[in-house]
C-alpha cells in the first residue's frame, strides 16, 4: 500500500510504561501520555497511568498467553488507521518497548505508511526487578555478563539461544519461561551442579510481588506447589542466590521486630 499523505497533526508514539510501578514511568512517557489523543494499552500497564489522561480515548489491546487478545497484525492496522484521524496515538506497553515488546514490527507498519513514529524507553522488567530484589546481575569476580532469553518461541519452544546460555557463567533472565520451567531445568543441568541457584520473581515491582528461590535439582517441584504465575521472570545463576539472601535477612529481621 503506498504511503498515506499524513496531515501534520498525525503521529504514533511508543511508550515505555515500565516493569509495574507506575512512579517508575519516565517523565518523557508522561508527557507522551499526557498528549495523547488515543492510548492503546496491554495487559501488564498499570491502570494508575490511565489515569494520568482523562480525556484521552483508551483502548486495550491485550497480549498475554492465555488471553483474548487482538493479534499483532490487527494492532498494527488499528495504530495506522487511528493516526490516519488526525490524531497522537500513544501505545502504552509494558516494560521498554524494544525488550521483548514486538515494537519492530508496529515501527514499520508506521513507516511503510508514512507515518511519524518515536519511541520513549522504559524502564525494563530485568532492570526493574534487580534493583527492587537487590540482585546483582553482574558482579565483580562473579558475574561479567548478563543474558536475556526468550523462554517461548514464536513456535511454543524453547528458544535455541537458551543452551548457549546454560554454559555460560552469565547471569541468566528469561522472560515468559514458567511454562517451560522443566524445560530450561533440564537445558541448564546438562552444564551446571545441582545446586545451582535459580529464582523466580512474579509482578517484580508490585505490591503482589512473590518470589520463589531453589536451585536446579527443586525448583520444578517447589513451583508445583507454589504455582507462581505470570508476568514472571526466570533468573539463574549466582545473582539467583542474592533473593535467597535478601529473604533470609528480611525473614530474621521480621523475627526481631515480633
Amino acid at each position: 500500500m503506498p504511503p498515506y499523505n499524513q496531515p501534520s497533526q498525525a503521529r504514533i508514539t511508543l511508550v515505555g510504561a515500565g516493569p509495574g510501578d507506575p512512579e517508575l514511568l519516565t517523565i518523557k512517557g508522561q508527557k507522551a501520555i499526557r498528549s495523547a489523543d488515543v492510548i492503546l494499552y496491554d495487559s501488564l500497564v498499570n491502570p494508575a497511568l490511565l489515569t494520568l489522561n482523562p480525556h484521552a480515548e483508551k483502548l486495550y489491546v491485550g497480549k498475554r498467553k492465555g488471553q483474548h487478545s487482538l493479534s499483532q497484525r490487527d494492532i498494527n492496522a488499528l495504530i495506522v488507521d487511528l493516526a490516519r484521524t488526525n490524531r497522537h496515538v500513544v501505545r502504552l506497553k509494558g516494560g521498554d518497548p524494544m525488550v521483548f515488546g514486538r515494537a519492530m514490527e508496529e515501527i514499520e507498519a508506521a513507516r511503510e505508511h508514512g507515518i511519524p513514529i518515536s519511541v520513549v524507553p522504559g524502564v525494563s522488567s530485568y532492570s526493574g526487578m534487580a534493583a527492587y530484589h537487590q540482585l546483582p546481575l553482574t558482579q565483580r569476580g562473579i558475574s561479567q555478563s548478563f543474558w536475556i532469553v526468550t523462554g517461548t518461541t514464536e513456535a511454543g519452544t524453547i528458544s535455541r539461544d537458551m543452551a548457549l546460555a546454560a554454559q555460560s557463567s552469565a547471569t541468566v533472565i528469561v522472560f515468559m519461561g514458567l511454562g517451560q520451567l522443566a524445560g530450561i531445568v533440564d537445558l541448564f543441568s546438562r552444564h551446571q551442579p545441582a545446586d545451582y541457584p535459580i529464582s523466580i520473581i512474579q509482578n517484580a515491582t508490585r505490591p503482589d510481588v512473590r518470589t520463589l528461590t531453589g536451585q536446579l535439582d527443586n525448583i520444578v517441584a517447589l513451583q508445583a506447589i507454589a504455582q507462581l504465575g505470570s508476568p514472571a521472570l526466570v533468573v539463574l545463576g549466582q545473582a539467583a542466590r542474592h533473593l535467597q539472601d535478601v529473604e533470609a535477612h528480611l525473614a530474621t529481621h521480621q523475627l526481631q521486630e515480633a
